[in-house]
């Protein structure tokens, strides 16, 4: 029998990942740099990540100060900041730029669990994505004969069982990253 799940398991894994990243980028009352991470900016040409081309500290809890290494690029950063969907108005010294982040109001808490749960399910989305390519896999090396029926069975109900887990991974991802969100 040549069953092997390590691949579907890896990709199962990259979803766990996937998420969340894209749970980091969502902000939950404290300042964190990985709100920029989708803001890029038009460096020489180039769209790069802010996080290359400065430094970002968190000096307190709602704030992050953003310094870049080539004074040049500050007005980019700053013009990259506006035309984001960050809803923030930087603030430029001259030297660094410093987003103030205002305290979440219970609707905007609402909105971002309810953003979270949709990413939840995105991540659902591919797991059983991921679980159909295996079965279809498994289904088309029964009809060459490579596995038996018996094998078929077995390697379904260990790919459903995969899968179980992965869900329940994200129910837990989703779960903590709402707890943070409407925790005031």
């Amino acid at each position: 029998m040549s069953t092997d799940y390590k691949p579907y398991e890896e990709k199962m894994k990259k979803c766990i990942e996937a998420l969340s990243s894209e749970l980091a980028t969502i902000r939950a009352g404290r300042a964190s740099a990985a709100v920029l991470d989708r803001i890029s900016v038009d460096y020489y040409g180039t769209p790069t990540p802010i996080a290359q081309i400065a430094s970002i500290t968190a000096p307190e809890p709602r704030s992050l100060t953003i310094t870049p290494w080539d004074a040049t690029a500050l007005k980019l950063i700053e013009k990259a900041i506006l035309q984001s969907d960050l809803g923030i108005n930087p603030t430029n010294d001259g030297k660094t730029i410093r987003l103030v982040f205002p305290p979440l109001t219970e609707e905007r808490r609402k909105e971002l669990a309810k953003l979270t749960r949709k990413y939840g399910e995105d991540a659902k989305v591919a797991l059983r994505n991921v679980r159909r390519d295996a079965l279809e896999k498994f289904k088309a090396m029964k009809k060459k004969s490579e596995i038996t029926e018996d094998d078929l069975k077995t390697a379904g109900k260990d790919i459903q069982n995969l899968t179980d887990k992965y869900t329940k991974n994200v129910d837990k991802v989703v779960a903590d990253k709402e707890k943070e969100i409407l925790e005031v």
